[in-house]
């Protein structure tokens, strides 16, 4: 039998930007591309999905645009897009890459340290896991476990701000800004 490290939360300064911690549902998930917000610099989190796409602020947790019904010619990130789909809201007209179902990828780790790794010690078993290197060795924490769902993609922004978590049904996102403001926490 195997053993399973209990899925923990995420140690500070990470706070889940989600109530409950495994995130919002994205029903048919297929993947998601980072963008920063033009005007606040928070993180976005775009949402790609077989019904549509979303984006999320990735601080304050909420929807700021929609799109139920996308071009179909860009609905989804595949060769000919380059892996990618064209932004809304705040981003409209610019192109937002996506990693997930069809490929790509996202950071693994952070200018300071951070680590995120998907380690699958069973078939069909992956668990996200978030680590540090620091005075003690390196601390590890069982971030996530998909349990009924697929696993699309896991990493971080390219600023590092923000952790997302995709599977084919939920988008999970902790982040490492201050709630009330711009402020950036180590």
């Amino acid at each position: 039998m195997t053993h399973v490290a209990p899925v923990v939360p995420a140690p500070e300064p990470w706070r889940g930007v989600f109530a409950p911690a495994y995130g919002v549902p994205v029903g048919g998930l297929v993947g998601i591309g980072f963008a920063t917000h033009p005007d606040s610099g928070h993180d976005l989190v775009l949402a790609v999905s077989h019904s549509g796409h979303g984006l999320f602020d990735a601080v304050t947790g909420e929807r700021i645009a929609r799109d139920d019904d996308p071009d179909p010619e860009d609905a989804l990130p595949d060769e000919a897009s380059g892996l990618s789909c064209p932004g809304l809201g705040p981003i409209a007209g610019s192109r937002v890459r996506i990693a997930g179902l069809f490929g790509g990828g996202l950071c693994t780790t952070t200018e300071n340290g951070w680590t995120l790794e998907v380690a699958a010690p069973a078939r069909s078993s992956e668990r996200v896991l978030l680590s540090r290197a620091g005075q003690e060795g390196e601390r590890r924490w069982h971030l996530y476990d998909p349990d009924c769902s697929e696993l699309r993609t896991a990493g971080f922004s390219p600023s590092g701000q923000t952790l997302a978590v995709a599977t084919s049904s939920d988008l999970a996102l902790w982040t490492r800004r201050a709630a009330g403001g711009p402020g950036v926490r180590p």
